[in-house]
């Protein structure tokens, strides 16, 4: 098969997530995972691999290498996954939290993202409360029913109250649920990072907590031992996990709405 520009020898389905379809296989001799998705969205993939370039900082997490990439798909050299254990975790955090520490300068960034399909605006905000409002939540409040928006809304208004202590713009992945996450001895390796901007750290924490993810706790504690965490940011977890709860509520419907507009009335309290 041929996929991101490159023949595949030898593809086999394995898991890619819940958008694309993915394989695993070889090209020009070296053993590779492949993904792609029928009538993509124009930069789709060009936005993933300028995402993953972001992310590829000196120790930071590791950032597998692009063999290819086109319209219809990306070739990235295979990484063997592995079981995570509390050590594994522990080394991911320290390298998470280097990576959020080389900063950027501005929130947003010069190239718009996606998040699966969605399409995902960067454009630079004065301020994070400012960006997340504008970019992050009220693009994606279309599934909601009155009441959930008018919940979701009000967290809005009052987002200079909930955002907590100002930080400079971290560098950040922007969708990283557990799935994202690749484990791979002796850490951890970070794939899908089409959604990559400069934004809020606890943005990527919050998302790891959302859907869970192994060993969280050493994660958090290796983190802190780089880069400590501004006080109460437990408290603001949820705020951070209002955009993801948003964009399934576009994408998948079912209980996701009234799961954001759960969390936004906990920020309100």
């Amino acid at each position: 098969m041929r996929i991101g520009g490159v023949e595949i020898a030898g593809a086999h389905a394995v898991h890619g997530g819940d958008i694309c379809r993915a394989w695993r296989g070889t090209a020009s001799g070296q053993e590779v995972f492949a993904k792609g998705l029928e009538n993509a969205p124009a930069g789709l993939f060009a936005a993933e691999v300028r995402g993953l370039d972001l992310l590829r900082v000196e120790g930071g997490p590791s950032i597998p290498e692009v063999i290819s990439v086109s319209d219809d798909g990306l070739v990235l050299r295979w990484v063997e996954p592995a079981s995570p254990s509390p050590a594994m975790a522990r080394d991911f955090g320290r390298r998470l939290a280097a990576m959020h520490t080389a900063w950027l300068p501005a929130f947003g960034l010069e190239h718009d993202g996606f998040i699966g399909p969605l399409p995902l605006s960067n454009a630079a905000g004065a301020s994070w409360p400012e960006f997340f409002v504008e970019r992050r939540l009220k693009p994606f409040m279309s599934a909601l029913s009155a009441t959930e928006r008018a919940v979701v809304e009000a967290v809005c208004s009052r987002i200079g109250d909930i955002a907590g202590p100002s930080e400079p713009p971290a560098r950040v992945h922007g969708d990283l649920w557990s799935g994202n996450v690749l484990w791979s001895r002796p850490s951890a390796w970070l794939v899908d990072a089409a959604s990559a901007h400069g934004g809020h750290r606890e943005t990527d924490l919050a998302m790891l907590a959302l859907f869970g993810v192994p060993h969280f706790a050493e994660i958090v504690s290796g983190y802190e031992e780089v880069a400590p965490l501004a006080d109460g940011w437990r408290d603001r977890v949820a705020l951070h996990q209002l955009h993801p709860l948003l964009v399934h509520a576009t994408l998948f419907g079912g209980g996701y709405g009234s799961r954001a507009a759960a969390l936004a009335r906990s920020l309100l309290r």
